[in-house]
């Protein structure tokens, strides 16, 4: 974990984001908090990462979800050199895994 980045208030936004029961709640909080594009740049990062996990090449990421070659880069430094191992946590656990 990146100790720069724990703080009380980042504990505070993932303890309101863990209170979150449904899309609906997710939705109504997040239209709030970020802008569209900040909601869509996080969106499209996820998506990278799942078309990475599933051997996707860059071509195809970039033609399907518009993100930059640079974004893709660096979500799969994130996906698959980096020890935090978020990425693969959270598809992991959409996967059922």
């Amino acid at each position: 974990m990146n100790s720069k980045l724990k703080n009380d208030a980042t504990d505070f936004l993932f303890d309101a984001i863990l209170a979150l029961e449904s899309k609906e709640e997710c939705y109504r909080f997040f239209e709030d908090l970020c802008t569209s594009a900040e909601l869509k740049a996080l969106s499209q990062r996820l998506v990278v990462a799942k078309m990475l996990t599933e051997k996707k090449v860059y071509t195809e990421i970039v033609r399907e979800t518009g993100a930059s070659t640079a974004t893709i880069s660096r979500v799969k430094r994130s996906l698959f050199d980096n020890d935090t191992y978020g990425y693969s946590l959270v598809l992991d656990k959409l996967n059922g895994k």
